[in-house]
């Protein structure tokens, strides 16, 4: 008898882990920081820093509080609750951005202040949330199947952010006026990320041994512990810095777009759609090639695409929208890669009683060195947007050798 694969044979857990990526990354397409976000800020006349500020405190946000929730979860037995109530705050920020961008347009100023401390607020209720994400989702999806796990939520979920991206396009060619129409694309966002969240909270976790909880002072002399004494460990902690700091650019090729080339408002939503429509194609290929290469093979590849998207940036400025679009779909491939790469070999690097402790002390370090593109908005300030490009291709190809030390899966 034919063995039935598919939905079918997924068990609850499963479903409902996979229902939540593709609904999260429905919110991702419309509020994707490096295209909407930025170009909501450019409107606004944020200055580069500010504008570099923006995924900076979307991506270190995430990781800085993850050191102080390690030291909490280890003393439950079920990581969930933590989730929900993460969760139910960062649905509240999504309500207060779209009430601010609706109601103070005439305060720029006031209206981009307010904003960012929204966003502060989402991305640190993030990083609460994030790591009994991983938790649980390492106790319900066993190693074998996390690769399949996590390429099912990024393929369908891709195709999903490409039809968010079509949606963007439409909603910022529309008559529709300035900040009207992002306040509709973060209403959007904000009905995905709610009923996501409401799923995987709905997942049945089974129960861990409560370790010993320790104070936060404890913790944080517990991270130069962990990096010394696994060697794999420090290796990948270096390739995640060196990563983190080769991100400079990414929140400028729409800007550059917008600000130096003079493209359109309309072009970010041709912009998304690449970023969009190349994430379900390369995840294709990226959960094919972990499962049969590992994640070691895929971080180097991921870092290969990341360095060229710069330097397509700086050929193609005068080609047009359409072939500048190709800096996004590199920079998609990229990150798709990193996503699967980075949380498969994290998960299979770190011990299971020591997984909280690897993913916090991991996540804490890297969140630091992820506001580098407030330097980089610095940089671009005083010598222009191609001296980042220049230099984030530059830290993109160090990493790419530096991934070389990294243990290869077993």
């Amino acid at each position: 008898m034919r063995r039935e694969r598919g939905w079918r044979t997924w068990n609850a857990n499963y479903r409902l882990g996979v229902l939540n990526g593709w609904l999260v990354f429905i919110g991702d397409g419309f509020l994707s920081a490096t295209v909407v976000l930025t170009g909501f800020a450019a409107k606004l006349g944020a200055t580069n820093a500010v504008i570099g500020l923006l995924p900076a405190i979307q991506q270190g946000g995430w990781m800085l509080p993850q050191i102080l929730v390690a030291s909490r979860l280890r003393g439950q037995a079920y990581k969930l609750p933590t989730y929900r109530s993460a969760a139910t705050i960062r649905t509240l920020t999504y309500v207060t951005m779209v009430a601010l961008s609706a109601t103070l347009w005439s305060h720029p100023a006031l209206l981009l202040t307010l904003f960012i401390l929204a966003m502060l607020v989402n991305a640190l209720a993030s990083g609460v949330s994030g790591l009994p994400f991983l938790e649980v989702t390492a106790k319900v999806v066993p190693s074998a199947q996390r690769a399949a796990f996590f390429g099912t939520r990024n393929l369908v979920g891709g195709i999903l952010a490409f039809l968010a991206g079509l949606i963007v396009r439409e909603v910022l060619a529309s008559p529709l006026p300035f900040p009207y129409n992002y306040t509709l694309i973060f209403a959007l966002a904000t009905i995905a990320y709610t009923i996501g969240y409401a799923l995987f909270g709905r997942v049945t976790e089974p129960p861990d041994e409560p370790l010993p909880v320790s104070s936060l002072h404890e913790e944080l002399l517990t991270i130069p512990q962990t990096i010394r004494a696994d060697a794999h460990f420090r290796a990948f902690l270096r390739v995640r810095l060196l990563l983190a700091f080769a991100g400079v650019a990414e929140p400028f090729f729409a800007v550059y777009a917008l600000r130096k080339l003079h493209f359109p408002a309309s072009t970010l939503g041709v912009f998304l759609m690449a970023v969009t429509a190349a994430a379900p194609l390369s995840n294709l290929v990226w959960t094919r090639a972990a499962q049969r290469y590992g994640s070691r093979r895929i971080i180097r590849y991921s870092a290969a695409f990341a360095a060229f998207a710069p330097l397509l940036a700086l050929l193609l400025g005068g080609a047009g929208a359409v072939p500048y679009a190709l800096v996004f779909v590199l920079s998609s491939v990229a990150a798709q890669g990193f996503n699967l790469g980075h949380t498969n070999h994290l998960l299979n690097l770190a011990p299971p009683g020591a997984r909280s402790r690897y993913i916090g002390t991991l996540n804490t370090v890297v969140g630091v060195a992820l506001f580098a593109p407030v330097l980089g908005g610095l940089l671009a300030d005083h010598a222009g947007y191609e001296a980042v490009f220049a230099a984030s291709s530059a830290l993109y190809a160090v990493a790419w050798f530096a991934c070389m030390r990294l243990r290869r899966d077993a």
